[in-house]
């Protein structure tokens, strides 16, 4: 079920509508202000322009993590393919 949620960015209200909880939409409304705010501190930067390079700072992280994850996975697969052939080196019978 959606919720209609009201949020301030950069001082524009807009009404989102979304299955997370009002707390949720509230916390990306938080984040999202905070990283404007982090981009425009102590600068003359215009609205467009601070909601850019927070995108792109936030797009920046998005994908490290995204590379982080993926990194994971190959170790994953990697870690799994060397027990599945010390299973087949040494079956239950034992090798020590």
């Amino acid at each position: 079920m959606k919720h209609a949620v009201q949020v301030n960015i950069l001082g524009q209200q807009y009404t989102v509508k979304s299955a997370a909880s009002p707390e949720e939409v509230q916390r990306v409304e938080d984040f999202v202000n905070g990283q404007v705010a982090e981009v425009a501190a102590g600068k003359s930067v215009d609205t467009l322009n601070s909601a850019i390079l927070a995108l792109m700072n936030i797009g920046g992280a998005y994908l490290r993590l995204q590379d982080t994850v993926a990194e994971r996975e190959q170790a994953e697969g990697r870690l799994q393919e060397l027990l599945l052939r010390l299973e087949r080196a040494c079956p239950d019978d034992g090798c020590v």
